[in-house]
Parts: structure tokens; sequence; C-alpha cells
């Protein structure tokens, strides 16, 4: 070749380029028709091959449990366990309110019960009481009748008057009626003693006194406050010592561990061929290289506009069609190796096929 000669003379090498240039021009023009065309057509088949097999959204978001946390009673804030984004333990103590008040409480009850058994061993007292004045009841009817009946024979001959048989008329009448009250006395002292079906064997005064006292423990348990379940501390500036807390008023937060999904919203032009447990590839705007594996767990069964606090008010002449967006809940297979935060920015893309 005239290039790769450099003994050629000058003029000789010069009238060979021009057929190198001819001869690669020949062969770049076919070149060029045909092979252009092959790679449109590959390329259109490629993405008429691969079109419609999947279906993805940029408008997704990592979703945690959050389970917000209350006290159950009312009181002065005493002390704060937990700072801001603290990870907690099941169990471990997030704050207390004072208990001397429920420890008053406390004491209170067991007054109470107290009182109760003293009035119940006075009641018995009475009923055993009560058995002793029938007893003389029925001693003074005896001697009422027997006084009766001597007034009638010495009427009847003669040697009394009729007001002293009145006299001992009445007199026997008023035991009769000494020895009803006392019967009374007593059937009201028995049911004093007695039990009700819904507490067979105690007195209802001494039940309802250890109720209040179980109560009052309750309450006294109360006050300390713990995590109902493992996770992350948030919005914890709202405890503070000395402020007075509201039973059932939230006042911290505990992110769960473990259990974080994606909710991604989906047109609903993109649902017609998803279903329940379809392989999903997540990746996350945080973590630009992490890609996880995921499946469709379940598909919403309303728009976000159908639940929003205002909904869309379709019947009216200003309405213009929106395209909805239906949530869709993506579980993830496995575990992160970078931590997974509420709220982080998803792109989710769901195998159709």
């Amino acid at each position: 070749m005239a290039d790769a000669d450099p003994q050629l003379h000058p003029e000789t090498r010069a009238e060979a380029e021009p057929i190198v240039v001819a001869r690669k021009r020949r062969w770049l023009r076919p070149a060029l028709m045909f092979g252009v065309p092959l790679i449109v057509l590959a390329i259109a088949g490629w993405l008429w091959a691969t079109s419609g097999r999947t279906v993805s959204t940029d408008n997704a978001y990592v979703q945690q449990d959050k389970v917000s946390v209350s006290a159950e009673v009312a009181g002065r804030i005493v002390e704060v366990s937990v700072t801001e984004n603290q990870e907690v333990a099941a169990g471990d103590l997030l704050f207390r309110i004072d208990p001397e008040p429920y420890r008053i409480a406390v004491a209170d009850a067991d007054a109470a019960i107290a009182g109760a058994q003293v009035q119940l061993g006075t009641q018995r007292a009475s009923y055993q009481g009560t058995g002793a004045d029938i007893a003389a009841a029925r001693d003074q009817i005896s001697a009422a009748q027997q006084d009766y009946d001597r007034q009638a024979e010495l009427m009847q001959r003669g040697f009394t008057t009729r007001a002293r048989l009145q006299q001992s008329e009445h007199a026997l009448e008023q035991a009769r009626a000494a020895l009803a009250n006392a019967n009374a006395d007593a059937a009201e002292a028995r049911a004093a003693l007695a039990t009700g079906a819904a507490v067979p064997g105690q007195n209802p005064a001494i039940a309802a006194a250890r109720v209040k006292r179980e109560k009052a423990l309750l309450d006294l348990a109360r006050t300390e406050v713990r995590a109902p379940v493992a996770g992350t501390i948030a919005q914890s500036d709202r405890l503070q010592r000395g402020q007075m807390m509201m039973a059932g008023l939230p006042a911290v937060t505990v992110v769960a561990d473990g259990r974080s999904w994606v909710e991604a919203n989906f047109k609903e032009t993109d649902l017609d061929h998803m279903r329940v447990g379809q392989k999903a590839e997540i990746g996350f705007d945080a973590y630009p290289e992490l890609k996880l594996k995921g499946h469709v767990a379940s598909i919403g069964a309303g728009t976000g506009s159908e639940f929003s606090v205002l909904p869309a008010q379709n019947a009216n002449g200003n309405w213009v069609k929106v395209t909805q967006r239906v949530p869709v809940r993506i579980a993830i297979d496995g575990k992160s190796p970078r931590p997974m935060i509420a709220g982080l920015t998803a792109d989710v893309t769901v195998d159709i096929r």
C-alpha cells in the first residue's frame, strides 16, 4: 500500500490516495443504506416487543406505621425520658405524669374498703341482735296472752271490770306488733347482708370499694407512659417537664421499625392489567443506586380525591375531566440495606405481564 510503504515516490503516493478513498466510499454507501434502516428497525422492534409490559410512576412515597402515643390519665409531666429521633424498644419509658394524686386515690380506696368492712361487721351484729328482739317479743306475747285469758275468765265470773279486760287485750296487741317489728328488722338486717348475683359471695359495698381501688391502681400505673412498639421517636417537642397533659391528647409519635412499604399513586389508566402479586422494582431519590424488589400487595378501594378532606364536586357546570390516581401498596421484599424513612420519594415500576 502507498500509505504503508514510505519508500514510494511522492508522486506515486499522491496517485494512489484517490484510489483508496474511492474504495472506502464505495463500501460506506451500502453500509449506510442498509445499516441505518436495520438499526432503526431493530430499535422499533425492541420497543414494540417491550411496550405494554410495565407501568411506572414517580408519584410514590415510603410509608411506615406511625403510632401516636397519648396519656390515658391527665396530670403534670414530671419526667421525660426520650429525645427526638431516639431509638426505643417496646416497653421503654417515654414520660411520666405526676403520680401523687393517684397514690392519694389508692389510699382513699383503701379507706373505703376498711369502712365497708366495718359497716359489714355492724350489720352482722345488728342481725344477731334481732334474734334476741324476736325472742323477747314472743315472751311478751305469751305473758300478754296469759293475762288476757285470765281477765276474760274473771270477766265471765264477774270478778273484774271491762276496762281491765280491754287493757289486757291492748297489751296483747302491742306485744304482737312488737314481734312483727322485730321480724321486719331481722329481714332488713338479713337483706343488708345478702350478696347479689353479679358478685356472689361478696358484700356489694366491699366489692365496690375494691373495684374503686383497682381503678386507682390502674390510673397510678398509667402515669408511666411507655412505648407500645419498637421504633424511632418523632414529634417529641410536645413533651416538656411541667406541662399539663390531657388524657387522650397525642403527646409523641413512634415510627415503628420493620414495617415499611411504598404507596404508589398510579393513573387509573394503568390499572387495567395490574394485579395483586405482580413483581415491582423500586428506586429512591435519596439513594440513586439502590434498587429494591417488591410486589403489589393491594390496590386501593378508592381514588385519592375520593378520600380527601374536600372531595371534588363534579355535579356542576365547571366540571373538567382529570385522570384520577389510585393508591397502590407496594410491599418491599427483603430488608433494605439503607434506612427507610417515612415520606421518601420513590419510583415504582410494575411488571404487568
